[in-house]
This record gives C-alpha cells, structure tokens and sequence, in this order.
C-alpha cells in the first residue's frame, strides 16, 4: 500500500486511492466518536492542539483543516457524499461550541506573560516591540479599542474563527446541496454565553466587514493577517459558487490591497518580500529575514492560489527562490521546523506541474514524514512525523492528504466549478459506512448508467451482507443492475425513483442501468 513517487497520486478514474481511504476511516473515528467541547469539558487527545505552538495549538484548527479533503474527494465519489455530510456535521458542532472557540473565550485583555516568553518565539513579533507585545496565538479579547466583546462572531477581532467556521460551512453546503443557509445555530462565546447565527448572516458579516476595512479585518487583536484574509476569502468564493451571490467581492477588492501594501518586489519585479501580519494601531509590518520570509508567502498558497492564480503562482514561485527548494544543484533545507510548509509547498509544485520541486519534496516527506497504516485491521492510514505519539498529528495531515486524495486541480475547482449537477444525479444513500465503503463512483450520463467501486472498509467484515439505496433515478426508468459483470437479481424498487440493493462487503464493480 504504497504511493509511487510521481506526480500523480490519484485519479478520478481510479477512485480514491487506499491512503485517502485509510485517512478517511480516522477522520470518521475522530468526528462520530462523541466527546465534549462545551465549557464543562475536554477534546479528545487525538484532535490536534498540539502542533504550531503558540499560533495554531488550538484544536479548531484541526476542525477547519480536517474538512479540506472533503470536497476534494467528492471528484472521485461523487455519487456518495453522506459520509462527508456527516463529517463536517460532526466538525461545525464541534466548532461552534465552547473550545471551537477556546482562545477568543478565555485569552482575555493584554498577556500577562508578555516579556516572560521562551526566546524562540520572540521571531515573530516585531524587533523593537519584544517585551511589550503579544505573541501569535494570545488572542486578547477585551484589548482597546473595541474592548471585551462576547461574540466570537460578531466581533471587531477573531476574523480566523469565522473565516474558517464559514468556510467550513460553505463545504457543507456545497457537498449537501440542501438550502441550509438560513437556518439557525447557536455558536458558544465568552462565560458560555449563546449567540444566533446562520451561515447566510456570517457570509455577510464577514464581507461588510471587509467592506468598511479595505485593509483588512483582525484576527488575534489588534493583527492583520494574510494568511487569516486569504482564508476567510476562500469561504466567501465558496459561498459564491454555489449560491450565485457576491459577497467575495470585498475580499477581491482587498487582494489589490495586499498587492500594494503586504508585499514587494524587487527591481526585476518579483516578489521577494511578504507581510506575515500588520498591526495598524502599532503601525508595523511583521517580516521575516532573508530566505525565512518564503514562510510567509508559502503559507497563503491553499487560499490565494484558488481566487488568483497568477499572484499563488507569483508567490510560489518568490518561496521556492527563497528558501532553494526548487534548486536542483542545492539540498533542501527546512528553515523551520513546520512539516505544514513542506506540504504546502508539495501541494502547489503537483499544483502547478513542477515535478523536479515535487519529486525532491516527495522524497523527504515519503522519508521523514513516516506514513503508515495502523489501527484495526491496519485499515487507516496517517503521517506519523516520527513522533511516537499516541494519534497522528491532524493538521499537518490534513494538508498532506490533499496530496493523496485527489487530482492536481481538484481543490481549485471546488471553490471555481463547484459541481452542483451532483444534486440531481443518482445518488447512494443509506450506505453502511464505516463497514463498506465506496473508492469510486461514475455517473456516465451517455450511457445512462452509475457505476459504483466498493470496497471493505472494515477488512474483517468482509462477505457480510449488507444493502444501499439508489435514489434520484429518472422517474419510471426500467432498471437493471450488474455487479461484477454478472446479472445481479438482488434489488428491489423502493419508489418510483429509487431501488435498494443487497450485496456482500467486498471489493465490487456494480452497475445501476437505468433507460
């Protein structure tokens, strides 16, 4: 169960290759396992709080991020989405309560720790402000001018917990296709107070927002972040596709912003410097020395290079120069010890086509990453970053699995050709995943047949007995179903548009034809 190292890892055709199968087994384990993130209790260990300290080390992240290979795969199964909806339901629940938004609902006022923190942290806060000023990370609710604010929503700040609670709930929408726009949920804020939202009202808090602020709306008080912005974009793009809004276009307006303003270029008109993050009540811009300041142009390419690609290609390409990992006569040297960037910087070259970057990042990560299957039956699948932990890290594999569980494309062509005609194709419901599970579906509509590649999801069960429906079917139609190239009678007509079908857990081809 090994991936070559080219270019390609998976292919629509090919369905879902065995890691993104085996990732999608954990992630199931992790978002249907019921723990408790209201104020009374504790995430489970194995949800990622752990990694990027002190910016990221807070489970959420680990919320957002999980969802991104989601929409991805629907490429290859696009006729099963339930077990998807059912994973994002699990993470926006867990979002939208007490430690979704722990930081926001605890970090209150200025850091009382300011000028006690440890020296290697002291590189991302400007120079001259050391002692004095808040690390990444201290997100400061209460700190002037706005004050203390019990919304993590609504607020001046915390844009990097609605920007990605957006774009969580923009794959949902896109994925479902059920109109769930307006409907209403409680998000938890400061002392556990209850706030109403909807992901309509969020969507256009967050573009009026960035209307009246054309520099940028906060993230930790009082920052302005690239890499919290572009993120926040990519939900509202999202939004847009699939409802046929325009809420982007503030984000679109500030992109010019940071062109002028969060970046430079040097007199052959590259870029070759990035902000990491702007304080406008400071008046200073955060950057990083040297080749470091790749970092800060590599961390935006999930988010940027989707909304505009010449500018994710331009920032790409200023990372690569910087910190020599396109260089073929040089080794590759992590300047940071972050396995995120490295995989971020793989995704683009797969992205792009720049197999020699690819091919000498893929070598490193294949050596140093440690992937392997583990759990029952060895049926799930993680980067284990030789860290001999008890659970796998999930941020920095949710961005690694965006490598394996799609087609170079595929996650730009979520956000610029989202395909909504999935909602009214035949669609498999009522699959018995995580006992069998579904590596492909095609619906060739030409000639008017879906076809379905499952698989034992759990190995052990394998020769079970178990049944799907088949629904959206042409009203009427006359049906027939092949497995395996065998005449298959066991099935039965649920409705006029819907049939049930009776199979084995096993490693099938079956064909639902409909005329």
């Amino acid at each position: 169960m090994t991936t070559p190292l080219s270019m390609e890892t998976t292919t629509a055709a090919r369905g879902l290759n065995d890691r993104s199968l085996g990732w999608l087994r954990f992630m199931w384990d992790k978002a249907t396992t019921p723990d408790d993130w209201s104020d009374q209790g504790e995430p489970h260990r194995w949800w990622d709080r752990y990694s990027e300290p002190p910016m990221c080390a807070f489970p959420r992240f680990d919320l957002a991020e999980m969802g991104y290979v989601l929409p991805m795969m629907l490429e290859a199964t696009p006729a099963w989405r339930e077990g998807y909806e059912r994973i994002l339901d699990e993470l926006i629940n867990r979002y939208v309560a007490f430690w979704g938004g722990i930081d926001w609902n605890t970090l209150i006022g200025p850091d009382p720790n300011v000028d006690r923190y440890p020296p290697e942290w002291l590189g991302v806060v400007p120079e001259q402000l050391r002692g004095r000023y808040a690390l990444p990370g201290w997100t400061g609710n209460g700190i002037e001018p706005w004050g203390l604010q019990p919304d993590p929503v609504g607020c001046d700040g915390n844009l990097f917990y609605r920007g990605w609670l957006n774009l969580l709930l923009s794959m949902r929408r896109y994925i479902s296709g059920e109109s769930s726009e307006s409907s209403s949920f409680e998000v938890s804020g400061y002392q556990n107070r209850q706030f109403t939202w909807t992901h309509e009202r969020i969507a256009h808090f967050i573009s009026d927002q960035l209307t009246a602020r054309p520099q940028g709306a906060h993230c930790e008080n009082t920052k302005i972040w690239p890499f919290c912005m572009s993120a926040a974009g990519l939900g509202l793009q999202l939004y847009d596709s699939v409802l046929g809004s325009d809420v982007n276009n503030s984000f679109v307006d500030w992109i010019g912003f940071a062109k002028k303003h969060y970046m430079g270029r040097d007199k052959g008109g590259r870029i070759d410097w990035v902000a990491f993050y702007y304080d406008p009540i400071e008046d200073v811009t955060m950057t990083f020395p040297g080749a470091v300041n790749g970092y800060s142009a590599l961390v935006l390419l999930h988010y940027l290079y989707p909304q505009d690609p010449e500018l994710g290609t331009e920032l790409y390409e200023s990372a690569m120069r910087q910190l020599g990992w396109s260089n073929p006569d040089v080794p590759v040297v992590q300047l940071a010890d972050d396995p995120q960037l490295l995989s971020t910087a793989m995704w683009m070259a797969r992205e792009v086509g720049d197999m020699s970057t690819w091919s000498r990042l893929r070598e490193i990560s294949e050596s140093q990453f440690e992937p392997r299957f583990f759990g029952a039956d060895q049926s799930r699948f993680a980067y284990w970053l030789g860290l001999d932990e008890e659970f796998p890290r999930g941020q920095i594999n949710a961005t690694m699995m965006m490598i394996e569980c799609a087609e170079p494309g595929a996650w730009s062509r979520v956000f610029t050709q989202p395909r909504l005609s999935v909602h009214n194709e035949p669609t498999i419901r009522d699959l018995d995943y995580p006992n069998v599970g579904v590596r492909r579906t095609h619906h060739d509509v030409a000639r008017r047949v879906l076809e379905i590649d499952t698989f034992a999801a759990t190995p052990s069960l394998r020769g079970t007995p178990t049944a799907f429906k088949v629904d959206r079917l042409p009203a009427g139609a006359i049906v027939a179903v092949v497995v395996d190239g065998r005449d298959h009678d066991s099935w039965q007509r649920v409705d006029d548009s819907s049939i049930v079908v009776d199979v084995l857990i096993d490693d099938l081809h079956i064909e639902v034809t409909y005329k």
